[in-house]
């Protein structure tokens, strides 16, 4: 992770005042991933936002990304939702910070995707198909597309876990399956086909960045719906 020195330059350049605006789990949270984020705003130059919810609405998570006029909006939903770190009941204290990390990845993979253009958009040689015959046959394609989307970012997330922390990445993908186990609060959020096609960090090819790796491996999940 990287220096808590880095924490101001991310609020300054992120269009938040002070930390002294910030909650714990705010400043916990973001700490956490910052890494990522720096990378993210430096080294990729990403148009990256961060905004801080004053109220968490009742259906909100913790961390989510949007995308408005051009830029990522990386949104944290914590003040006032008292489910805010559920996610991690499961996870050892000492280990949360290192899947917030992937969670954080995760939504830049999902910042990149919308920066490059390709928004529910396959890849070349991949033939779309759309289903408008009937509402019913509309939102299955929503929600298929909205699946395709969660599994490229939750393949970032383990590919920049395998390059920054690869002594861990067993115990980060060992949880993302848990937590993306088929069920009704999973839905559209279920993306085992593409996390047991990177059940080991040798599923990523060494020396591409992040991107092009899970891509290849995105591919191949693609690959197995056709």
């Amino acid at each position: 992770m990287i220096k808590r020195a880095f924490l101001p330059l991310l609020l300054l350049t992120s269009g938040l005042a002070s930390a002294a605006d910030l909650t714990e789990m705010e400043i916990r949270w973001l700490s956490a991933g910052a890494a990522v984020l720096s990378y993210a705003k430096q080294d990729l130059k990403l148009p990256l936002d961060i905004t801080v919810q004053p109220q968490a609405g009742p259906n909100d998570v913790p961390l989510a990304l949007g995308y408005d006029k051009g830029r990522c909006k990386l949104v944290l939903s914590m003040r006032g939702n008292p489910n805010a770190e559920d996610i991690l009941n499961n996870v050892a204290p000492a280990q949360r910070p290192l899947m917030i990390e992937a969670m954080v990845a995760h939504e830049i993979g999902h910042c990149w995707r919308y920066a490059q253009g390709v928004w529910h958009v396959l890849p070349a040689g991949f033939e779309a198909s759309q289903n408008q015959a009937t509402p019913h046959e509309a939102a299955a394609d929503q929600l298929r597309d909205t699946r395709r989307e969660e599994g490229y970012a939750d393949l970032v997330a383990l590919a920049w876990i395998q390059q920054r922390h690869p002594d861990q990445y067993a115990t980060v993908a060992t949880w993302m399956r848990q937590v993306r186990a088929p069920s009704p609060a999973a839905g559209s959020h279920s993306t085992l086909n593409w996390l047991q096609l990177a059940s080991t960090g040798a599923a990523f090819t060494p020396g591409l960045p992040v991107f092009e790796q899970a891509s290849l491996v995105w591919r191949q999940g693609l690959l197995q719906e056709q």
